[in-house]
C-alpha cells in the first residue's frame, strides 16, 4: 500500500479532510496521514463536513510534520496551502511532491453555522474532485 503525507498549515481543515477522504475513498491502495507546519486542532466544522457524508472521523488528530520527517516509506507528499509549500522542508528521503492550493474553508464573519459550513462543504468537494484523481495516474 502507499503512503501519502498530506501537509497545511495548521493541520485543522484541509489537510485533515483530505487525509480522510483519500483513507476513505482510497482504502487498500492508499494510506494517508496529514500534518501541519505549525499544527494546532481539527476545526469541527471539518469533521462535521466530513460526517455529513459519513466518513469516519475518530482517528483525525492534529500533527506536527516533524513527526513525519524520518519516515522513508512516504511515497507522495501533497501540500494544499500555498504557506505550507513554502515553508515545507526538505525530509530525509526524496520524496515526490505535488501541490494542488486548497481555499481556506473559515468564512471569518460567518453568522450562522450555516453560513460557516459552506467552506468546509466546498473543500470536501473540491478534494473529491481535484486531489483524489492524481492517484489514480500513480
Amino acid at each position: 500500500m502507499k503512503q501519502v503525507l498530506i501537509i497545511c498549515t495548521g493541520n485543522s481543515c484541509r489537510s485533515i479532510m483530505a487525509e480522510a477522504l483519500v483513507n476513505h475513498y482510497l482504502k487498500g491502495s492508499w494510506q494517508a496521514y496529514s500534518a501541519g507546519t505549525h499544527p494546532s486542532r481539527p476545526h469541527p466544522l471539518a469533521i462535521k463536513a466530513l460526517q455529513e457524508s459519513g466518513i469516519e472521523t475518530d482517528y483525525l488528530k492534529s500533527e506536527s510534520i516533524s513527526e513525519y520527517w524520518h519516515r522513508e516509506d512516504l511515497d507522495l507528499l501533497i501540500t494544499v496551502c500555498d504557506n505550507a509549500a513554502k515553508s515545507c522542508p526538505a525530509f530525509y528521503k526524496e520524496v515526490k511532491r505535488l501541490h494542488v492550493s486548497l481555499p481556506d474553508p473559515v468564512n471569518y464573519i460567518a453568522t450562522d453555522e450555516d453560513s460557516a459550513m459552506l467552506g468546509f462543504r466546498n473543500v470536501r468537494e473540491v478534494i473529491i474532485k481535484n486531489i483524489l484523481p492524481h492517484f489514480i495516474l500513480r
